[in-house]
């Protein structure tokens, strides 16, 4: 599997400074009003998969605006950084270390990430590109916190019109496959970098790791 890397191209640098002023704050008006509505929908307390599909919906209106969230603006990491580098950009870090975290994932083709769960719900929306997606249950006692046994459950490839959500418990891992990078929206109850507890197994031995103690990497902020 290909550890998360993060490469330090800010996000926005296209040569005409006046339209990308422009695109800047109308990518910025979409996203808060995205977020508001999601907000709203969560008023109710933690979301069941009910709540996940609305969310996942409005995730998709806001993917279906393309041009605010092209790769000029959020480029992928160069080939030079080998197969499955990736950049992962926050597109509401003034909200900080609270409540819910929107990010941009542009990621190259061959990286895959060992299965984990999140302890937090998460939706996956697709702006351009293909994740498969393994979904596993988890099928042990929970007895012991260094082992775990999980089997496959079903496949599902993320991509434009093909969206995915999670709750906290759920298991997933990610292959990006195709030709082009990944340009999808992974939307969190918290950021990543406050997830601590999250966990990835081994579905060969079942060893279990902390996720962010081994894999993560921070994210670029994005004004």
């Amino acid at each position: 599997m290909t550890a998360e890397t993060t490469t330090e191209t800010p996000a926005g640098t296209g040569a005409d400074t006046g339209t990308h002023t422009d695109a800047a704050a109308l990518r910025r008006q979409a996203v808060d009003a995205a977020l508001a509505d999601v907000r709203q929908l969560l008023q109710a307390g933690a979301p069941d998969r009910s709540i996940l599909s609305a969310i996942t919906t409005r995730l998709e209106q806001l993917a279906a605006h393309k041009a605010l969230f092209s790769r000029a603006d959020f480029p992928p990491p160069a080939q030079t950084e080998g197969v499955g580098a990736s950049t992962r950009y926050r597109l509401n870090p003034a909200d900080g270390d609270a409540g819910l975290a929107l990010y941009l994932n542009s990621i190259n083709p061959g990286k895959t990430t060992a299965p984990h769960n999140h302890t937090t719900w998460a939706v996956i929306v697709a702006v351009e590109g293909q994740e498969l997606n393994r979904l596993y249950e988890r099928t042990d006692d929970r007895s012991d916190p260094a082992r775990a046994s999980i089997h496959l459950a079903r496949e599902f490839t993320v991509q434009p019109g093909a969206s995915i959500a999670f709750l906290p418990d759920d298991i997933h891992s990610i292959a990006v496959v195709g030709e082009q990078p990944t340009l999808h929206f992974h939307l969190y109850g918290q950021p990543l970098e406050t997830l601590s507890g999250r966990v990835a197994i081994d579905p060969d031995t079942g060893e279990v790791k902390n996720y962010n103690a081994t894999y993560f990497r921070p994210s670029e902020a994005v004004a």
